[in-house]
């Protein structure tokens, strides 16, 4: 088949198109510091250009348009993977013990298979286009199922990372959806207005040759602004959200937040007087119920508090310590003993994040957890937190049988047992009254409805434990950190976050952070929150919103499919 000078200038642009969106998307989200909130205003328009492509009339002698369409949306998925997701192959190189070429591979396979999501959204939009005959009906379509492929991103391959919704966690504004409709809200009203824009650039000024009435081509061309309008008008309202003050959360509770900085390349062993140096700095640390810290994000000049020392000061409510390299083992009698210690000297609960172990039962063997062991402040333990989600290829092999290559490889890559239960702990404060706490660790806080079941339990606030320390300076932390902010806002729950090497911070119900320390640093936050006890539309009824649009997705396709399978 031989196209046509003309057609082939058409369909480069179509590539440069989708070229130009995956990179106005990679601008909405931290690249390797904490973003300024000013560029999440690009979430607004960084669609328009894939848009543009998806619903370009197809050139007569384009035999395979569906074919196009899917691989140009498809290459702007798989651009925007490598791009935001970039810290992958730093870690499998660095972390992993991976070679250059294999790290990379990894990244680009990664990319490749979350790509055909993108892929996917292309197709629905070009099926309803043609089944409709309307590009306006086809970009009304969009944003339903935009949110509908981010649910599948959650629930089918279990990689919910920087859902286009997040770029928007500073927005006063369009935060107010979350805990009605979490994240996907935020998303479906970002694409919204991307299709108005969309539509703007991509419908007809004038009309059709087959209409020539002066009053048909008025109409026209008066839609067409119409669109931009709206879209404009979206576009301005949403930035004024930049600028809404969030209402005040009284604090009322205090926590030591351990950010001991250990390296995640050393070995956890701890033999001879390593184990008690730690012990102690531990003990050291978990006493600092004041101290200097951030009253915002590091990094983005946020001002420093040095509250002065000289008074007495009472105990904290809560000593955490995050997930981090230590030999920490449930059955370690050497461990209890230490942890008992701790929990007394600071007359505090604990929570501390390290190996529980269950027993052999029915299949006869020992299955290790990554757990948050809690502790009251009489030192016996209140019992443990199993992690539900854990990391693919980082904590365990998926489908063991088939990739029994993967310990030759790294033989870095764990084989831990996933929880079964959402516990939360009752545990007594200073003043003598009872609360409690929902734990969730690391890579869980990016599920939101896994999260928000935590709060449905009757958790009156967060403890995300984490270690961030695998991402090293790349942008993971900090979009990992805006992720577990939006587990706040949904939820309208304090989050205190503890982590490894940065970035440890309190988190108030409207997102925001109130408190943190700089990274890389050994040091203790010395943390003030609150409990909340009211449920949010979202924590009771999760993501409903997303499975309506899945469900009109769904039907949509399943007409437009069969409406061109009958002509």
């Amino acid at each position: 088949m031989r196209y046509t000078r003309p057609c082939m200038r058409s369909a480069w642009k179509l590539w440069a198109a989708a070229v130009l969106s995956a990179g106005l998307l990679e601008l909405p989200f931290p690249l390797a510091g904490p973003m300024p909130p000013w560029r999440s205003l690009l979430a607004f328009i960084a669609l328009v250009p894939l848009l543009w492509a998806i619903v370009a009339p197809a050139p007569e002698i384009d035999r395979h348009p569906l074919r196009r369409v899917f691989l140009v949306a498809y290459l702007c998925g798989v651009l925007w993977y490598l791009g935001n997701c970039y810290w992958i192959y730093s870690t499998m190189l660095i972390y992993g013990g991976l070679p250059p070429a294999l790290a990379f591979l990894v990244l680009l396979l990664f990319s490749l298979v979350l790509g055909l999501y993108f892929g996917l959204f292309g197709l629905g939009i070009a099926l309803a286009r043609r089944a409709t005959g309307s590009i306006r009906l086809a970009l009304a379509f969009a944003p339903f199922l935009w949110v509908a492929l981010e649910l599948a991103g959650a629930r089918v391959t279990s990689v919910p990372w920087d859902q286009l919704g997040y770029s928007q966690v500073d927005n006063g504004l369009l935060t107010r959806i979350a805990p009605w409709e979490g994240v996907y809200g935020i998303s479906f009203v970002l694409v919204v207005v991307n299709a108005l824009f969309a539509g703007a650039l991509r419908l007809p000024a004038k009309s059709s040759p087959a209409s020539t009435s002066p009053g048909a081509s008025k109409s026209s061309f008066a839609g067409r602004w119409a669109w931009a309008a709206c879209g404009a008008f979206l576009f301005v309202v949403g930035a004024g959200g930049l600028l809404i003050e969030a209402p005040e959360n009284p604090a009322h509770a205090t926590a030591v937040l351990v950010q001991p900085n250990l390296d995640v390349g050393d070995a956890n062993t701890w033999p001879g007087a390593e184990w008690n140096n730690h012990i102690a700095e531990f003990i050291r640390l978990g006493s600092q119920s004041c101290g200097p810290y951030l009253n915002g994000i590091p990094q983005t000049g946020a001002p420093g508090t040095d509250p002065a020392c000289t008074a007495p000061l009472p105990h904290p409510d809560l000593v955490v310590w995050p997930e981090a390299p230590a030999p920490f083992f449930e059955p370690d009698m050497r461990f209890q003993h230490a942890m008992a210690d701790v929990a007394r000297a600071e007359q505090a609960p604990l929570i501390i994040n390290g190996v529980g172990t269950d027993p052999p039962q029915a299949d006869g063997e020992w299955h290790d957890h990554v757990s948050a062991m809690v502790f009251n402040a009489d030192g016996s333990e209140a019992g443990r937190y199993d992690k539900i989600h854990l990391v693919p290829w980082g904590e365990y092999i998926p489908f063991p049988k088939l990739f029994f290559f993967a310990h030759k490889i790294t033989g870095k890559v764990s084989s831990f047992t996933p929880g079964t239960a959402r516990s939360v702990f009752l545990l007594r404060t200073q003043n003598g009254q009872s609360h409690r706490y929902g734990i969730f660790i690391c890579y869980e806080s990016v599920f939101a409805d896994e999260i928000r079941q935590f709060a449905l339990r009757g958790a009156e606030v967060f403890v995300n434990a984490s270690d961030d320390g695998w991402y090293g300076d790349t942008s993971a932390p900090w979009q990992h950190l805006n992720m577990a902010r939006m587990r706040a806002i949904e939820n309208r729950r304090w989050i205190l976050r503890d982590t490894n090497t940065g970035v440890t911070s309190v988190i108030d119900p409207e997102g925001r952070v109130q408190q943190s320390i700089p990274r890389h640093q050994i040091g203790a936050l010395a943390a003030r929150f609150g409990f909340r006890y009211a449920n949010t539309f979202y924590t009771v009824h999760g993501d409903l919103f997303a499975w309506l649009c899945a469900a009109l997705a769904f039907g949509v396709l399943v007409w437009a499919a069969g409406r061109r399978l009958r002509k």
